[in-house]
Order: C-alpha cells, then sequence, then structure tokens
C-alpha cells in the first residue's frame, strides 16, 4: 500500500476511527494523540496492510494495541513512581440544535453520560468490542479480525456487555 492509499483511507475512516479513540481514551487531548499514533503507525506498517483486506479493522486494532501499551507503561510508571490522579473535566460535548426544549437536551445529556459511565465500568474484554460496533461501526466479523478472536467470541462479549449495561442502568434509573 502506497502513501496515496493510506491518505484515501484517512478520508474514509478517519472520523470513526477518532470517535473510536475518543471511546477508548475519554478525553479530547488523549484522543488526538493517540489517532496521530495511529495513522503514523499505520504509515510505519503501509507496507504490510493489503487494502482488499479490511484495512479499517487493521487501523483499529493498531489503535487498540497502542492504548493497551500506553496504559501498560503508565501502570508501570505509577507503580514505580506513584502521583496524584488529576481530575479530568467530564465529557461536555455536542450541541443541542435538533432538540425540541432545554429539557430535551439535558435528558439527554444525562442519558448519554449514564450509558457512557455504564461502559467505561466494563472489563475491556467487553467494552472493546461494544466500542468497535457503536462507535465505529464495524460489523462482528471486522472485530473478530481486529482482535483475532473467533466471531462467535464476539457476538457472547456484545451480548454479556448490552446485558451489564442493562443491569446497572435498570439499577440507576428510578
Amino acid at each position: 500500500m502506497d502513501i496515496d492509499e493510506l491518505i484515501e483511507l484517512v478520508k474514509q475512516h478517519g472520523k470513526s476511527i477518532y470517535g473510536f479513540c475518543y471511546k477508548l481514551t475519554g478525553n479530547k487531548e488523549n484522543t488526538d494523540d493517540l489517532y496521530q499514533e495511529t495513522f503514523l503507525k499505520a504509515v510505519e506498517l503501509r507496507l504490510k496492510m493489503d487494502a482488499s483486506r479490511n484495512p479499517k479493522a487493521f487501523l483499529i486494532s493498531i489503535a487498540i494495541r497502542l492504548h493497551k501499551n500506553h496504559r501498560r507503561k503508565l501502570a508501570w510508571r505509577q507503580r514505580i513512581a506513584p502521583t496524584a490522579e488529576l481530575d479530568e473535566e467530564a465529557n461536555k460535548s455536542g450541541s443541542f440544535a435538533s432538540e425540541a426544549t432545554p429539557e430535551d437536551a439535558v435528558l439527554s445529556l444525562e442519558l448519554r453520560t449514564m450509558i457512557q459511565d455504564a461502559a467505561h465500568l466494563l472489563d475491556d474484554k467487553l467494552k472493546l468490542p461494544l466500542y468497535m460496533y457503536y462507535t465505529a461501526d464495524m460489523t462482528v466479523e471486522e472485530i473478530a479480525s481486529a482482535l483475532r478472536i473467533p466471531p462467535g467470541t464476539v457476538k457472547s462479549r456484545l451480548h454479556k456487555a448490552r446485558k451489564t449495561m442493562r443491569k446497572v442502568l435498570e439499577v440507576d434509573s428510578p
């Protein structure tokens, strides 16, 4: 794969890859870093990439590996020299131009926050397929390819993730 084909991949899948990176990291600064690192790594690995074999899944798998490596390094650093965690500002993104009333906008934001919090509680084995399916719009087969697991395992993890989130959301709701 040459650079021009890689540029075309960025145009085609860049937005969904960015959204996926955001779901993994949870904030804009780390998302920007992960997104950039993903495509830098893709440039390095472009000769191994085959445009006919689902390049989006290949890019997602690069992002996942980079994210895991970063978390592993961070955990190692925390064990060596613990630092106090900084509180990050809550996710306050999105415009509400489509909502009819301010009350609808508040309810929509509250519901979105509840769903994100429930997803955040999931283990990575459940969270990654869930984000890949709903955020990156990947099929079960694409997720299986990216995570190097059987499609049946992806389906069972999606089912378990939905079931777990449903339980959490039912407990939280009045």
